[in-house]
C-alpha cells in the first residue's frame, strides 16, 4: 500500500508539474545542451577553505558566528587565476562549471548589497570572485552554474532553526519572510549582474523539509529573469514543479549507496550526479583519499550509461590554487575524452541497463558498449530490437558476433581488453 501511495503521489505531482510549469523554448534548448554536455566541474570554495577542514567546519567544530567571522580576514586568494581554472576544466573535457556562490555558512563569494558578509566587504582580497570567473567562462565558452545554499548558519532571520546551525550563537528569534526576501534579492543580483547564467544549483532544503520555502515564487523569479536558466535542487526528493534537472549526490540515478537519495525517485528531467575526487567537497588538508583516474573515468562512463551528467568536484586551496592531485587527474581524464569522447558526449543511456560488466550509451544508430569489468571473452546482450549490421572495437577491429532470438553474443579477444574501458560499437 505504501509503495502504491508513493507512486500515486509521484504521478499526481508529475501531472501538476506538466500542467503548471511550461518551460520556455530557450529553457528546453538549454536542457538539450545540458544532456549533451555530460561533464562539468563542481567548485566548493569559501572562507571555510582557510581552516582546511571541509565546508561544514563551522557546524562540525561548533564555531559560533562571531568567531567564524574572523576567517574572512585570512581569506586572501592572491594566486587565484580564473583563466587557469577555466582552462583546467576545459582541458579536462568539461563543458560547464558549477561554483558555490554561497554555502551553508552564509558567506557570499560575490558582491551583494544585501549583507556585508561577502568577499568584497569582509576580506583583504576585495574582489568579486564570481564576476571574474563569469567573465573568463564567457571568454572560453564554458557555461556557468551557480550553487546557492538555502541553508544559512549566519543569517539571524533563518528561523526557526533547522537540523543544523544550532551552535552559531544567533538569537532565538527571526523573521522567516525577511529571509526569503533576502534570498530573492541575492538571486536577483546573481541573475542580473553576471551575464548569462546556465543554471542555479540549490542545496539545503533537507535542513527544514516542512518549511514554506516559497519555491514557486523563487523558481518563477529565476525563470522570469533568465528564461533559459536551468533550476536544480539537491533536496533528495523527486523533482518539484518548476525544476529543470534532477541531481543525485554521490550516487548514480536510482541508487542510494550514500544514503542521500532514499526518497529521490527518478523523474523525467535531465539527470546529473556529483562526486568528489577525494572524500571532501571543500579543501581538506589531511584528506589524501584520492580516487584513481580509472575510478573517475569509469564513474563518468557509468553516469553517461545511466543517462546522467557527471559533475566532478574540486575544493581549491585558500590561496586560490587547485591542488596538483586534482589537476593531474583532470588532465588524464581530458586525454581519455580526447580519444573516446564520441562514446560519451551527445549520447543518451543505452538500450542495456547497467550490468556487472559495465554500461551502454547510444547516439543515432550506434550503441557503445563499455566493458568496465572484464568477465570473460563471451558477452551476451539482450536484443536491441534492431538488426545489427556491424560490431567492432573502438579502434576499428571487427568482432565476431551472433544475433538470434536469445540476444546478441559477442566474442571479445582477451588481448584487446582495456583495463579502464573496452569500448565496443554496435551499428544497426
Amino acid at each position: 500500500m505504501k509503495i502504491v501511495l508513493k507512486f500515486l503521489l509521484f504521478f499526481v505531482v508529475s501531472i501538476i508539474y506538466s500542467q503548471n510549469y511550461r518551460p520556455s523554448e530557450e529553457n528546453l534548448a538549454n536542457r538539450e545542451w545540458f544532456q549533451n554536455a555530460k561533464f562539468g566541474m563542481f567548485i566548493h570554495w569559501g572562507v571555510y577553505s582557510v581552516l582546511g577542514d571541509g565546508e561544514w567546519v563551522m557546524q562540525q567544530k561548533k564555531i559560533d558566528k562571531k568567531t567564524y567571522e574572523r576567517l574572512a580576514g585570512f581569506f586572501n586568494p592572491v594566486e587565484f587565476n580564473p583563466q587557469e581554472w577555466v582552462s583546467i576544466a576545459k582541458n579536462a573535457g568539461m563543458k560547464y562549471i558549477t561554483i558555490t556562490t554561497r554555502h551553508h555558512d552564509g558567506f557570499s563569494m560575490f558582491y551583494t548589497k544585501q549583507s556585508d558578509w561577502n568577499i568584497v566587504d569582509k576580506t583583504p582580497y576585495k574582489k568579486d570572485i564570481i564576476k571574474l570567473l563569469a567573465e573568463e567562462c564567457e571568454k572560453q565558452g564554458i557555461k556557468l552554474f551557480f550553487y546557492y545554499s538555502l541553508v544559512d548558519w549566519y543569517h539571524d532571520d533563518y528561523f526557526p532553526r533547522g537540523m543544523t546551525g544550532q551552535y552559531s550563537g544567533r538569537p532565538d528569534t527571526g523573521n522567516w519572510n525577511n529571509y526569503i526576501n533576502f534570498m530573492k534579492a541575492q538571486l536577483t543580483e546573481l541573475l542580473t549582474n553576471y551575464g548569462s547564467v546556465a543554471g542555479i544549483w540549490f542545496d539545503g532544503l533537507w535542513d527544514k523539509k516542512n518549511a514554506d520555502w516559497k519555491l514557486k515564487e523563487i523558481y518563477e523569479l529565476i525563470h522570469k529573469l533568465q528564461p533559459a536558466c536551468l533550476i536544480g535542487n539537491n533536496h533528495h526528493l523527486a523533482p518539484i514543479e518548476g525544476e529543470d534537472f534532477q541531481m543525485f549526490e554521490k550516487d548514480l540515478p536510482g541508487r542510494n549507496t550514500s544514503g542521500f537519495s532514499g526518497e529521490a525517485e527518478i523523474g523525467r528531467l535531465p539527470l546529473e550526479t556529483c562526486e568528489t575526487i577525494n572524500n571532501s567537497w571543500g579543501f581538506n588538508l589531511l584528506d589524501k583519499n584520492f580516487k584513481s583516474v580509472k575510478e573517475l573515468i569509469q564513474y563518468l562512463v557509468k553516469a553517461a550509461g545511466n543517462n546522467a551528467n557527471f559533475l566532478l568536484n574540486v575544493g581549491p586551496m585558500p590561496n586560490g590554487k587547485i591542488q596538483p592531485e586534482f589537476v593531474s587527474r583532470l588532465k588524464e581524464i581530458g586525454d581519455w575524452l580526447n580519444r573516446y569522447g564520441e562514446s560519451i558526449y551527445g549520447t543518451r543511456g543505452g538500450p542495456v541497463p547497467q550490468k556487472s560488466w559495465g554500461v551502454t550509451t547510444q547516439k543515432d544508430s550506434k550503441v557503445y558498449i563499455h566493458i568496465l569489468n572484464y568477465e570473460n571473452q563471451n558477452l551476451l546482450l539482450p536484443d536491441f530490437g534492431k538488426k545489427i549490421k556491424n560490431i567492432y572495437l573502438f579502434d576499428g577491429t571487427k568482432l565476431n558476433y551472433k544475433q538470434d532470438s536469445f540476444g546478441i553474443a559477442i566474442k571479445i579477444p582477451e588481448e584487446k581488453i582495456d583495463p579502464v574501458d573496452t569500448i565496443i560499437i554496435a551499428e544497426y
